[in-house]
């Protein structure tokens, strides 16, 4: 049997080219941060991030503000993924689902095995992140060495992975909680979602409204950046996969390249800025560190892995015709880049504790990187594409059943 390829749409491809090139200006900004705080302009330039502007400090702004906006970005592209991407048809959604379970609940159990009862079991939600860009900028550098199906099987993990972390951060990060505010926030987006299904086209009243929605939710005390995922959700979308007159598609495309080429690399010189302090390798032994590393390392891979394993085995999906399970191995290693994610959730894991903060941090970079030089050399040697590696006994010859999304959504 011949391998099928898999047709990439050209929003996809658009995705693909903007999370490559982002991670390169990612891995630039974070790697001048780190040298730079460790210089005689050191202190100045963290002090830099917590100075004030107006009520709250820069790094503040950047990690409420425009990460929200990163966040929309996340929301937007889930929810192209559920309407004309991998997660369209539940057939090709239980893979990548199932895999992100696994990729959430194994290096989360590893990080509570250690720190359990401890000050620092707060930390569990670290290791649950991948982070997009980076993991797919890796897998970039190996171009048609790997099969196209990888690509997307990552990208469709990787979502799902960040909706699971978001969930993490609405349920267990959340600050003293306001009641009221929660309630016009989510009044304000449900007002919203009656724009959408009156067929509003016009992004106008969604941002007005979604800025609105972004400051009520920031009073409430559940993290502001969970609003820039609902408002995603509200935006209507054709059901066309390159239609550039959907406000959804229109508003993903506007937003790629500031957020990969800015707000990201902003957020990576606020928070990797680490002055690094004698006996900081003493810290990568402490159990907040170990959880850390080895759930990204080791957990994610295995977690991933073994879910869709047992989902495969037991019948309720199949993997795409090109990939063996070494592919799947190989995307579980890239799984382990946590990064954006990973300090993000640190910050709210451990706010107000500066050394706990620093040493996951560094615990997170030295993670990433393992995970990231580990998947590429794996995949280089064992990620060819091999149509004998297709698995007939768990394989599925049916075609998907023709989907029928709504004109708009």
């Amino acid at each position: 049997m011949t391998r099928q390829s898999i047709p990439l749409t050209k929003a996809f491809k658009d995705f693909l080219a903007n999370e490559q090139a982002g991670s390169v200006v990612l891995i630039t900004c974070t790697v001048l941060s780190l040298i730079i705080a460790n210089t005689a302009a050191g202190e100045s330039y963290v002090h830099f991030w917590h100075s004030y502007l107006g009520p709250l400090t820069i790094e503040y702004w950047v990690n409420d503000l425009l990460m929200a906006v990163f966040f929309l970005l996340i929301g937007l592209e889930l929810k192209r993924e559920l309407y004309v991407g991998e997660l369209s048809s539940l057939k090709r959604a239980l893979l990548p689902i199932f895999a992100a379970l696994g990729g959430i609940i194994v290096p989360a159990s590893i990080h509570v095995a250690l720190n359990s009862g401890t000050p620092t079991q707060p930390g569990v939600g670290i290791p649950m992140a991948t982070d997009i860009a980076f993991a797919l900028g890796v897998l970039s550098l190996l171009g048609n060495r790997v099969p196209a199906s990888l690509k997307v099987f990552l990208v469709a993990l990787a979502v799902m992975d960040d909706l699971g972390a978001i969930i993490v951060i609405a349920v267990f990060y959340t600050a003293d909680l306001s009641v009221a505010y929660l309630l016009a926030a989510l009044g304000t987006i449900a007002v919203l979602g009656v724009l959408n299904r009156l067929k509003v086209m016009s992004l106008i009243p969604y941002i007005i409204l979604g800025g609105v929605a972004w400051y009520l939710m920031f009073k409430s005390g559940v993290h502001a950046t969970i609003a820039g995922v609902l408002i995603a959700f509200t935006i209507p979308f054709t059901s066309k996969a390159d239609d550039e007159e959907s406000p959804s598609h229109f508003l993903e495309h506007v937003l790629h390249k500031p957020v990969a080429f800015l707000i990201l690399p902003i957020f990576a010189l606020a928070n990797t800025g680490i002055i690094i302090e004698s006996g900081w390798a003493d810290d990568l032994l402490a159990a907040n560190s170990l959880g850390i590393m080895l759930g990204l390392v080791v957990g994610k891979p295995i977690g991933i892995t073994i879910a869709s394993l047992l989902a495969v085995t037991a019948g309720i999906c199949r993997l795409p015709l090109d990939l063996s399970w070494r592919h799947i191995f190989g995307a579980g290693m890239l799984g382990g880049i946590g990064f954006t994610m990973s300090i993000f959730i640190t910050n709210l894991a451990f706010a107000g504790d500066t050394h706990l903060i620093t040493e996951s941090k560094m615990a997170i970079l030295l993670a990433s990187t393992v995970a990231a030089l580990g998947g590429l050399l794996y995949l280089r040697i064992f990620g060819a594409p091999n149509p004998d590696d297709v698995d007939m006994d768990t394989m599925d010859l049916e075609e998907d059943d023709p989907e029928t999304a709504p004109a708009t959504t």
